[in-house]
């Protein structure tokens, strides 16, 4: 159905009954309509929607709002439950109900942003291997995409009383990537990507967190592998701390990405391709899903 019927109007249809969308309906069914946006009161593209029908408490409608926040499902007759969902926003829930023949006015939802999570105190936090994963995903040339991962890194969290002034430091071993094929896997470390001879680390030194809202950061940092060093920003989501691990340590957690081209850290890429070498493409989606343990407390600067 397409969303420029959302037209806010009121109609009559064939059989009399008001509405407020002039949309064809099913017999004996009736639609739902909502304009969701965001806390500065525009239109909110992407959002979730879920609507559940409160006898059953079954999900009978899914989808996301188009680029002018709007969404439509034709129902059957019926009470429901709307839940609009964000990233970074609080989810908001409307009640409705449903008349056959009846396409109801779009219900405006604004969605608030969501309450912030207390941040790790200051100290220094260590990565704990168990719990974290370096990831990525590329896309193997003419073929599907090749998903893999590093084994072996070590890594900290530096938090200090201004978060905008943390640090976050990744080492990890070149040597240890993995694909699931020991022929890729051992293409990967040689010279023709990952040099691990000439250079066994990859390197990743942040100088700046951002705040961008709710619970996302951008690292800004550096990124230092095959011999070349450039700018990244890892988009962040922050998910907390909790006490956990058997001895109950404090513990913080956090899920970055970055999306990382080839050729801004490699020089022989198109030369592969011309000698007919079979290559992960050019552009790597990089993954860092990180657990950190709180080591020591943050030492106070000393006054000049």
């Amino acid at each position: 159905m397409a969303f420029g019927l959302l037209r806010r109007r009121r109609s009559r249809n064939a059989s009399g009954a008001a509405s407020g969308l002039s949309v064809p309906l099913p017999a004996g069914a009736g639609a739902y309509g909502c304009e969701v946006v965001d806390p500065m009161g525009q239109p909110m593209g992407g959002a979730e929607i879920t609507v559940t029908a409160l006898d059953s408490h079954r999900v009978v409608a899914r989808g996301t709002t188009d680029p002018y926040g709007l969404f439509m499902a034709t129902l059957p007759p019926g009470s429901y439950s709307v839940m609009a969902t964000a990233e970074g926003l609080t989810p908001a829930r409307k009640s409705v109900d449903i008349a056959a023949g009846v396409a109801l006015s779009p219900a405006r939802i604004a969605l608030l942003p969501a309450r912030q999570l207390e941040l790790p105190p200051p100290g220094t936090w260590l990565f704990d291997p168990p719990h974290t994963a370096i990831r990525f995903i590329a896309k193997h040339v003419g073929m599907a995409h090749v998903h893999g991962r590093f084994t072996r890194f070590d890594g900290g969290i530096r938090i200090a009383p201004d978060m905008a002034d943390s640090q976050v430091s990744v080492r990890i071993d070149a040597s240890s990537i993995a694909t699931g094929n020991k022929t890729r896997d051992n293409h990967l470390r040689s010279a023709d990507f990952l040099d691990v001879e000439r250079y066994p680390y990859i390197d990743f030194v942040s100088n700046r967190f951002v705040y961008r809202g709710g619970s996302k950061w951008t690292l800004q940092g550096t990124l230092t592998m095959h011999g070349t060093s450039r700018s990244v920003g890892l988009d962040t989501t922050y998910l907390g701390t909790v006490n956990g691990g058997y001895e109950q340590e404090l513990r913080c957690a956090a899920l970055a990405k970055a999306e990382l081209h080839r050729e801004d850290f490699t020089l022989n890429w198109r030369s592969m391709l011309a000698r007919g070498i079979a290559v992960v493409g050019p552009t790597v989606q990089l993954e860092l899903d990180i657990q950190a343990m709180y080591h020591t407390p943050e030492t106070p600067t000393p006054p000049e």
